[in-house]
């Protein structure tokens, strides 16, 4: 690779455009695959040290194929504004085969209470961990906040399963196999808000086209998070409405009965294959560069921007995940 060609890459954007759904969607089959949980600590730090060598104006020896694929790897395993490796668990790459595992034992044990207790809190502490790896900024969150968040949305969602668990009991069968994801849709409102409590308060970073930083607003982050959420409620439809609709049919033939035990296997599979497309798919949602109209902000940002020239008719801000 020539040099000339080198310097036309720009490794601090999304290679596919990300004002079209398409091109988001792209962007996040890459960064969702959930092949890179099976990368080393040595090939994330060689990927970061690449990109970071080429931002500086270095051109590694490799080509415009391997640079994208560094640039991917270090996006899938470090935190877009603190720059710090993200846990394992925490990352967008691990969301399929965690979330797999945990929905579909929600979606096959969920008609005794101690069931639905534990796969309701096991969800909810796997979610808090998401939440957190996921935040816009790069404020911290103390460990009150943490733990008020972890238990209020742990709380919200037992007590939302539970409390549909009894109410359904007279309905139809099937209409009870919906009540995990009623109460993962009402955990998701809780959850993410209180986790990103520090933002609510102190705003987020927003920033210029040209990525100077601007300041922090309120205003962005209300709708940075609820954006998170409405993607995250989307995502999480797919694999909690179809495979337990696939199920129902399934446990009136003949196999099932015959071989009961397949009932736990078989859910994670479907919630599986479900949600290798429906998670890079709701996360495009939304661009994860989001913007703002300037004329929508805080009046002291307002005022920053005219006192810097003014012509920010928008600004920036990661909305996070």
């Amino acid at each position: 690779m020539t040099d000339a060609t080198a310097l036309k890459l720009n490794l601090n954007e999304p290679k596919w455009d990300q004002s079209t759904y398409l091109g988001r969607a792209k962007h996040f089959f890459t960064v969702t695959n959930p092949l890179n949980v099976f990368l080393t600590n040595l090939e994330l730090d060689e990927a970061k040290n690449t990109v970071e060598a080429y931002k500086r104006g270095q051109l590694p020896n490799a080509t415009e194929a391997q640079l994208w694929q560094a640039k991917y790897r270090y996006d899938s395993a470090f935190h877009p504004d603190t720059k710090e490796k993200m846990m394992l668990i925490g990352r967008m790459s691990a969301q399929v085969p965690m979330n797999m595992t945990i929905t579909g034992c929600m979606l096959t044990f969920y008609r005794t209470t101690p069931a639905v207790l534990f796969w309701q809190w096991f969800n909810q502490s796997f979610n808090a961990v998401v939440n957190y790896t996921n935040r816009s900024g790069d404020s911290p969150i103390s460990n009150s906040q943490l733990g008020l968040s972890y238990t209020l949305a742990t709380t919200g969602a037992v007590t939302t399963a539970v409390g549909l668990n009894s109410v359904v009991k007279k309905a139809p069968a099937i209409v009870g196999r919906f009540v995990p994801f009623v109460a993962v849709a009402a955990a998701n409102c809780i959850n993410i808000p209180m986790m990103r409590k520090q933002e609510l308060q102190n705003g987020i970073p927003v920033f210029d086209k040209d990525g100077n930083r601007i300041g922090d607003s309120k205003i962005a982050a209300r709708k940075a998070i609820t954006q998170v959420v409405f993607s995250r409620i989307c995502m999480a439809l797919p694999g909690m409405s179809l495979p337990p609709i696939i199920i129902h049919k399934m446990e009136q033939g003949s196999f099932l009965k015959r071989y009961p035990v397949m009932n736990a296997p078989i859910q994670v599979l479907l919630v599986g294959l479900t949600l290798v497309f429906a998670t890079p798919m709701c996360c495009a949602l939304f661009p994860q560069k989001s913007s703002i109209g300037s004329s929508r902000l805080e009046p002291e940002l307002q005022a920053t921007i005219k006192e810097r020239g003014g012509g920010i008719d928008r600004v920036y801000f990661n909305k996070g995940l």
